[in-house]
């Protein structure tokens, strides 16, 4: 399915949007909502969707804003809503590929027609990815790459990563760590993510789909005993999660690197 994030600051509009527009018969999962566009940026960083509706006047930071922050890193479909029918406002979006701009109030019929296009685009933009990679880069392909630029300074994030890299294996919740190290969990979330850029869940997430994929590659282990080795456990739990890092099945990328 694809994966839909809604960044909306009014309350009733986001609601409307997530429980009223018919997400499951399109294909579509809603995975985040936000009120601002320092929220929604949040959102992309964890989720990496695939398609994001992202209302264009909003407090603390605007639609354009958050889409100057990432649209070009993550590189999702963007949907614009707006309360105004102005041209320099369409203009700006055109620079962003956007494949709906929607004027409230929201016309259902408009709302399912631009959800059609962006994922027609995200098809699109996926075929021409994994056209243009070869065996090489898909047998390079790290998740992690973002996070081992710079190495961790602070004393208690590189604890906490030595945890991760000891127990990965094992069922892991932030209570572990609070126990483990004896800080509050907020305290030890925002420690993390400061130092590391990422939430403690993502980076665990993510590190278990690389010793995956390490495992993958020695062709070793049946799928199901990696799932199980990497520490995710269930295969089909693992699969919506190598594929939110991927974008590929597990199975799939076992072609590509055997092609």
């Amino acid at each position: 399915m694809y994966k839909v994030i809604i960044v909306e600051d009014e309350d009733i509009i986001r609601k409307g949007l997530v429980y009223s527009v018919p997400w499951a018969e399109m294909d579509c999962n809603v995975v985040g909502e936000a009120a601002n566009g320092i929220e929604g940026l949040e959102l992309i960083r964890e989720h990496n969707p695939d398609i994001a509706v992202i209302d264009i006047n909003m407090p603390v930071m605007d639609g354009f804003q958050m889409l100057e922050n990432s649209y070009e890193q993550y590189n999702y479909a963007p949907i614009i809503l707006s309360g105004y029918s102005d041209f320099e406002y369409a203009k700006r979006a055109i620079h962003y590929g956007v494949k709906g701009y929607l004027l409230k109030p929201l016309n259902m019929a408009d709302m399912k027609e631009a959800v059609r296009l962006a994922k027609r685009e995200c098809e699109i933009r996926g075929a021409w990815i994994s056209h243009q990679k070869t065996k090489e880069d898909w047998e390079s392909t790290s998740v992690l790459k973002d996070f081992q630029k710079q190495p961790v300074e602070d004393r208690l994030a590189r604890r906490m990563l030595e945890y991760i890299f000891e127990n990965y294996q094992q069922k892991i919740v932030m209570q572990d760590l609070v126990d483990h190290l004896n800080y509050s969990e907020a305290f030890l979330n925002r420690k993390f993510k400061d130092a590391v850029g990422t939430t403690f869940n993502d980076y665990l997430n993510r590190y278990r789909i690389q010793k995956a994929l390490e495992m993958i590659r020695e062709g070793e282990l049946p799928i199901q005993d990696i799932a199980w080795k990497s520490g995710i456990g269930d295969y089909k739990y693992f699969r919506v999660v190598f594929r939110k890092y991927l974008g590929c099945s597990p199975k799939e990328y076992m072609k590509e690197i055997s092609s």
